[in-house]
C-alpha cells in the first residue's frame, strides 16, 4: 500500500511519546527547527522535567545550528499531543508488549499522513505491527545522545513505503541530526551493533574483577582521545535501559555471557541507575 508523505510538515507539530532521557533530548532537537513540539508521558513530573530541559537548552542549541531557530515545546495528554502531528516518535521503555500497545493506540488516533517512528535502541519496528493497520508509515528513527551525538539510524519495518524512508532521510537534517539508513533489518542497527560488543566486553571485564569501571574508562580515554568512556556513557543512558537492551540481545543470542547482566542488576537493585538517580558506576552526579 502506498503512502502520501506530509507536504505541510513545516507548519505542523512533532509529537514525542515518552519524556525520559532520550525523549526530552529528541524534543529539543525538533524544537530547534522553530516549530511546535508536544511531549506526552504518563508521569506528570517527567513531562514537566522534559519541558524544563528543552526550555533551558533550546536557545543555546538552536544558536549553534545553521538556520536554527528556537521553537515551542508543550506537554499534555496523548490525544492532544498527537493531534495533527506530521511525525510521532515513540521513546517509551524497551518493553515489547508496551511498544506493541503504544503503536496500536497511535495508529488509531494520529493524522492520516502522520509518520510513526520508534526510537527503540534494540527492537526493529517490525516487532510492533500486531495492532497497526498502516505499517507503510512505520519505521525506526533511533537517536543516540543529542544534542552532542546527533547521528540517527533509520530502518524500515519491512513494509515501510519507500517514499517515507526517503522523506525522513531528506527532512531530519533540517533539525540538526544526521540520518544513516540501515539497508536491511538489523538488531542494533549500525553503530549500536559495534557499541553493544564493546559495552558487553567492558561489563564482562569488570564482572570478572579484572578492572574497575574507572580503570576501563581511563584506558579508553587515553587510547581513543575521547573525553568519556563506556561506563560514563552507560550512566548517561541509564543502567535500567542498558539492562533492557542487553536482555533483548541475550534473547536473540543465548550464547552471550550472563555476567554483564548480573553486574547491571546488582547496580540497579541498589538504586544506582546512573545520572538520572544521582549514582551509577560513578557517584559524582547531581540527581535529576
Amino acid at each position: 500500500m502506498s503512502f502520501t508523505v506530509p507536504t505541510n510538515y513545516a507548519s505542523r507539530p512533532v509529537a514525542v511519546i515518552g519524556a525520559g532521557t532520550l525523549g526530552r533530548r529528541m524534543a529539543l532537537m525538533f524544537a530547534t527547527g522553530g516549530g511546535l513540539v508536544r511531549i506526552y508521558d504518563p508521569s506528570e513530573s517527567q513531562r514537566e522535567a522534559a519541558v524544563d530541559y528543552v526550555e533551558q537548552n533550546l536557545a543555546e542549541v538552536a544558536g549553534r545550528r545553521q538556520n536554527g531557530k528556537p521553537g515551542t515545546v508543550v506537554a499534555g495528554g496523548l490525544t492532544e499531543a498527537v493531534q495533527d502531528a506530521w511525525l510521532v516518535i515513540e521513546a517509551v521503555p524497551e518493553r515489547l508488549a508496551l511498544k506493541k500497545q503504544i503503536f496500536g493506540d497511535l495508529d488509531a488516533i494520529v493524522a492520516a499522513d502522520a509518520i510513526l517512528a520508534t526510537n527503540s535502541s534494540s527492537y526493529a519496528s517490525s516487532n510492533f505491527l500486531d495492532h497497526v493497520r498502516h505499517p507503510e508509515r512505520v519505521l525506526n528513527i533511533h537517536f543516540y545522545m543529542p544534542p552532542t551525538q546527533n547521528a540517527v539510524d533509520v530502518m524500515s519495518c519491512g513494509k515501510t513505503d519507500r517514499d517515507v524512508l526517503d522523506f525522513v532521510m531528506a527532512t531530519l537534517p533540517e533539525f540538526g541530526v544526521y540520518p544513516f539508513e540501515a539497508r536491511k533489518e538489523s538488531t542494533g542497527f549500525i553503530f549500536n551493533r559495534v557499541w553493544a560488543a564493546v559495552k558487553r566486553e567492558c561489563l564482562e571485564v569488570v564482572a570478572e574483577g579484572v578492572a574497575t569501571p574507572q580503570d576501563v574508562d581511563g584506558m579508553f580515554c587515553v587510547n581513543t582521545g575521547l573525553k568519556g568512556g563506556p561506563f560514563r556513557m552507560m550512566d548517561k543512558v541509564g543502567l535500567d535501559v542498558v539492562l533492557d537492551i542487553e536482555e533483548h540481545y541475550a534473547t536473540e543470542h543465548p550464547e552471550h555471557p550472563e555476567a554483564p547482566r548480573v553486574l547491571l542488576r546488582d547496580y540497579i537493585s541498589r538504586g544506582r541507575l546512573g545520572v538520572k538517580s544521582g549514582a551509577g558506576f560513578y557517584d559524582d552526579y547531581a540527581k535529576v
